[in-house]
């Protein structure tokens, strides 16, 4: 297994770093389990007031690693434990972090990796990084538990438009969809987001904390997806063009898709 997040402390705010070297920080399977174990530990952390979350050597995150999808996503089956199972609650920890989170984003933010910062409080941005899903080209759609950050940000209009192109796009762009709250030139983002930490460290963590609680309990949240409601969403783990685009990935090499839904 490749990657790893790292944890430290600069007095009452956590680090949190993703690194994966050689793939733009993918983030691999033991990442996302590391999210979702550190991000409880943080939580339980009463002496913290603020987490900043980047990415390692110049980018955050560029999506999941794909390179590890033949083993841990061979079938239907693990495709949805996959989804469900390991990157679900890595986001949910993230989001429902006690604590104030700020994602520092410099480089490639794509896939999994705007699928992180879009579950943060906050996100500051360098003005030459990039965002985008284009898991169209994998053959496969966003999970229920994965869309809900993203859709919570940029709306209907903005998220379909976002999944279904697949396109990249600066950070303009990104601020002009909702999906940022500040850009600053690229030698200034670790800076800023760390100048962003310490103010939100320097008021009332507790306020800060109801705060967070307050806004998540009034913000509208549909009722989960049923049980027929998630296979129909899975039922693309067993089509041709799921499997033509991973593999295409892996061979880097276009998919050619059919749309047909059999294997």
């Amino acid at each position: 297994m490749s990657g790893a997040v790292s944890f430290e402390r600069d007095g009452d705010i956590a680090l949190v770093t993703l690194s994966n070297p050689g793939k733009l920080n993918a983030i691999s399977e033991a990442m996302w389990r590391a999210l979702t174990d550190g991000f409880a530990r943080l939580s339980a952390d009463r002496t913290l007031r603020c987490v900043v979350l980047r990415g390692a050597d110049g980018n955050f995150a560029a999506g999941a690693d794909i390179a590890e999808f033949p083993r841990l996503r061979g079938d239907p089956a693990s495709v949805r434990a996959y989804h469900v199972d390991l990157l679900a609650p890595a986001l949910a920890a993230i989001a429902g972090c006690l604590h104030p989170t700020v994602a520092c984003i410099e480089g490639v933010c794509v896939g999994g990796g705007l699928e992180i910062a879009c579950h943060c409080d906050l996100r500051i941005a360098a003005t030459d990084s990039r965002f985008g899903v284009p898991i169209n080209k994998l053959g496969f759609p966003m999970a229920p538990g994965e869309l809900r950050g993203l859709l919570a940000l940029a709306g209907r209009a903005a998220t379909l438009e976002i999944l279904l192109e697949g396109r990249v796009f600066d950070a303009a762009e990104a601020q002009a969809k909702g999906l940022l709250t500040r850009v600053v030139p690229r030698g200034d983002v670790a800076a800023e987001a760390m100048a962003t930490a310490r103010r939100i460290a320097a008021g009332a963590p507790l306020a800060a904390r109801i705060n967070k609680a307050t806004i998540a309990r009034l913000s509208p949240q549909p009722a989960p997806l049923s049980a027929s409601e998630l296979d129909a969403h899975f039922s693309y783990a067993a089509s041709r063009d799921h499997a033509e685009g991973v593999a295409a990935f892996l061979a880097r090499r276009p998919p050619r898709f059919d749309g047909q839904e059999g294997a």
